[in-house]
């Protein structure tokens, strides 16, 4: 990066840093193209011109123009630069989130537009962690646990409450946690929280072998035949030794300040997207600063997209992703 883009280290820098259109223009473009080398998101070549007054390249394989926006997450948005990165700073940073409600009055835009924005920026934030496992030796300690999330039935319209099953599986969505203790966390929805659904997820995510930390949920019966499997049954205690799982128990609280006390509603099918946001957080909290965490998830804007039909449901692809960070399994909600 040039010199002079030297990043901002607070929210009032960056607003003050991001006002200049073409210091703006500048820091994006350095995130976008990370080599230093402009290539056409279409054809990928490198020969172009580039128009100076309208910050617009022309690419002379394909005869198309392009901007600095396509190939990216913000593709096709009208929003300007700098209330992009506000949105991106505001969201990597803030530890209960924020509501698109309160970033369009930051930012100046419509709820709705605000919303987009924000749910763009959550793909951003994806972890790329599948493919690979947790733990990897005797001497490695995971903790597994589950938590469930949704709406409390005294808070429901009669007729919401009027669907409810009081099957707590049926009712809410069941989130399964993994954490390498000094690692990093993943999330994977499930369906149900029994036997067949639980010890699979934990196959795939742990390595055999490692010490495996969980509560008393009978669910995990039969880890012992591949893990050295430590239970801490919440009803009588809730550490003991090293035996626990409250580093997840951390993040559980983390998640649900969120929802509940940001987001408020958060639909199932949603859900994993606002998972991403909190493990990013999570996962970057520890020797990285605010401007890092910006910086971080400004370099992941390539080679993603999202459109609204797939994010409402309208392209009914959408209701099968599989390439979540939060490892979306599908639900029938």
């Amino acid at each position: 990066m040039d010199a002079t883009l030297k990043t901002p280290k607070t929210l009032q820098e960056a607003i003050v840093y991001f006002s200049d259109p073409a210091r703006t223009f500048e820091y994006a473009k350095h995130y976008r193209w990370p080599s230093g080398e402009v290539t056409c998101p279409r054809c990928g070549k490198a020969k172009h011109s580039f128009i100076k007054t309208r910050r617009i390249w022309f690419c002379y394989e394909c005869k198309k123009q392009f901007t600095l926006k396509v190939g990216t997450i913000m593709e096709d948005s009208p929003i300007t630069l700098d209330k992009w990165m506000t949105a991106f700073w505001l969201l990597a940073n803030a530890k209960n989130g924020i509501s698109s409600y309160e970033l369009g009055k930051a930012i100046g835009v419509h709820q709705e537009s605000a919303w987009f924005i924000l749910q763009r920026i959550r793909l951003v934030m994806q972890d790329s962690f599948f493919g690979s496992k947790l733990g990897g030796g005797p001497n490695r300690e995971v903790e597994v646990d589950e938590t469930f999330i949704g709406g409390k039935a005294r808070n429901m319209h009669k007729h919401r409450k009027a669907k409810l099953t009081g099957r707590i599986d049926d009712d809410k969505s069941v989130v399964v946690g993994f954490i390498e203790r000094g690692g990093r966390v993943r999330t994977r929805i499930v369906e149900k929280r029994r036997k067949y659904n639980m010890q699979p997820l934990v196959r795939e995510e742990v390595e055999a072998g490692a010490t495996v930390y969980t509560d008393a949920l009978k669910s995990y019966i039969g880890l012992e035949n591949d893990y050295d499997h430590q239970v801490i049954d919440h009803a009588v205690e809730y550490v003991n030794g090293r035996v626990h799982t409250n580093t997840l128990e951390n993040f559980w609280s983390l998640v649900k300040r969120g929802l509940h006390g940001t987001y408020v509603s958060v639909e199932p099918f949603h859900l994993h997207r606002y998972l991403d946001e909190q493990m990013f957080r999570f996962n970057n909290r520890k020797n990285m600063n605010d401007s890092q965490r910006f910086a971080l998830a400004m370099s992941q804007i390539g080679g993603k997209r999202l459109t609204y039909a797939e994010l409402t449901g309208k392209d009914t692809d959408s209701l099968h992703e599989e390439t979540t960070g939060a490892g979306e399994t599908q639900i029938p909600f």
